[in-house]
C-alpha cells in the first residue's frame, strides 16, 4: 500500500516549513515557544546571504543576553508594522504592491487561480486572499503535494512583489521584524532563482473550468 502523499525531498520539506513559518510570523506575533525555538536554531554558516539572515533572525529572537525577546513588545510591534488602525507601516497585500490599491486586479486574478486549484477561503479569516501570509500558506501546500503548479503560482502571485514587501519590512525599527523582512526578501529571491528554471518547463498550467 502506497502513501497518499508523495514523499518530499528534504530540501522541499524544508521549503514548505519556511513558507509556513513566514505565514505564522506575518499573521501574528511569535509566542515565547516560537521565540525560544528560533533563538536556538543552529545555522550552518556557508557565507550565503540566507545564512546571514537566518542568523540575524535567531539573534533577534534571542533578544538580550538576559532573556529572549519580549512577546508583548513584539505583539505591539506586529500591530504597528503589519496591521495598524487603518493600515500598518507595511501593507502585505499583492494588490497594494502591484496595483496601488487594496482589492484590485491582482486579487481578482489570484482568486481565479485559487478556485482552479481547489483552494477555498477559510471562514475564520477576515483578510483578503492576497495577504502575503495566505500566499505563503498556499505555496507550502503546493510543495507538500509536490504540485507541478508551484513554479507557475510563484511566478504569477509572489515573484512580482513579495521580495519588495519583505524588503520594506526589513527597514522597520524593530530588530525582530527587520530581520524577518530581510530573511523573507533573501528567501524570495532564492525561490525565484530556483523556480524560474521550472516555470518555463511546467507541463500543466492553471486552467479554470
Amino acid at each position: 500500500m502506497t502513501d497518499a502523499l508523495p514523499t518530499l525531498k528534504e530540501a522541499d520539506a524544508l521549503r514548505a516549513d519556511i513558507y509556513r513559518l513566514f505565514a505564522t510570523l506575518l499573521r501574528q506575533a511569535p509566542d515565547i515557544d516560537l521565540l525560544n525555538w528560533l533563538a536556538e536554531l543552529d545555522i550552518e554558516q556557508d557565507g550565503s546571504r540566507l545564512a546571514e539572515c537566518w542568523q540575524a533572525l535567531a539573534e533577534a529572537a534571542a533578544g538580550t543576553e538576559a532573556s529572549v525577546a519580549d512577546p508583548e513588545r513584539l505583539q505591539r510591534a506586529h500591530f504597528r508594522h503589519l496591521v495598524g488602525v487603518i493600515q500598518g507601516e507595511v501593507v502585505p497585500y499583492a494588490s497594494w504592491y502591484r496595483n496601488g490599491e487594496l482589492m484590485e486586479a491582482a486579487l481578482v486574478a489570484l482568486r481565479q487561480d485559487l478556485r482552479a486549484l481547489g483552494f477555498e477561503r477559510s471562514e475564520h479569516t477576515h483578510d483578503p486572499e492576497d495577504h502575503l501570509a495566505a500566499l505563503c500558506e498556499v505555496m507550502a501546500m503546493l510543495i507538500d503535494s509536490a504540485s507541478h503548479e508551484q513554479a507557475y503560482f510563484f511566478s504569477q502571485h509572489l515573484a512580482p512583489w513579495a521580495a519588495s514587501c519583505f524588503a520594506d519590512l526589513g527597514q522597520v525599527d524593530t530588530a525582530f521584524y527587520a530581520a524577518l523582512g530581510q530573511l523573507g526578501s533573501a528567501f524570495m529571491e532564492s525561490e525565484e532563482a530556483r523556480l524560474s528554471i521550472d516555470v518555463g518547463h511546467t507541463p500543466v498550467r492553471i486552467v479554470e473550468h
